[in-house]
């Protein structure tokens, strides 16, 4: 079963008045593991970085879902963080586990917005206790290569 991991790499990027100036930008990726994580954005960002680039971290990332959309507006990454309510039927307490997910939106609100679309028909009751803009560029789901298929 596959994880989410945050990867940051540091490359040089070329700035609007030809300077260059490093940077390091944070990657999400889907893979097995860490070894699998690193070799993927390898790849992914290969052919979208000029030069040398190196990877620099890389974390386990704990979402339980991952809300996504095609709109070119919605350029930005936010974490929310959901409380669910349970009740212990042994002790009659009320039980609270949190769980982050991921939003792809333009803004707070529309992030707000895309949460609320996404549980709906969810039968837990849930509470949103934050909602934060991430510095995530981009997303990489888990693709099945050669190996994979073998």
């Amino acid at each position: 079963m596959s994880e989410w991991f945050e990867c940051k790499v540091k490359f040089d990027r070329t700035m609007q008045d030809g300077g260059l100036k490093k940077v390091t930008e944070p990657y999400l990726v889907e893979a097995l593991n860490f070894t699998e994580a690193e070799r993927r954005i390898i790849d992914e960002l290969k052919p979208y970085i000029s030069g040398e680039f190196e990877v620099t971290n890389i974390t386990r990332a704990r979402y339980a879902e991952i809300f996504e959309t095609i709109e070119d507006s919605a350029d930005k990454w936010y974490k929310g963080k959901l409380v669910f309510i349970e009740l212990d039927e042994k002790s009659g307490k009320e039980k609270k586990t949190s769980r982050n997910m991921l939003i792809q939106a333009a803004d707070f609100h529309d992030a707000l917005k895309r949460l609320d679309e996404g549980m709906k028909g969810t039968m837990a009751d849930y509470v949103i206790s934050a909602i934060n803009e991430t510095s995530i560029f981009d997303v990489f789901h888990h693709k099945l290569d050669a190996l994979d298929k073998a």
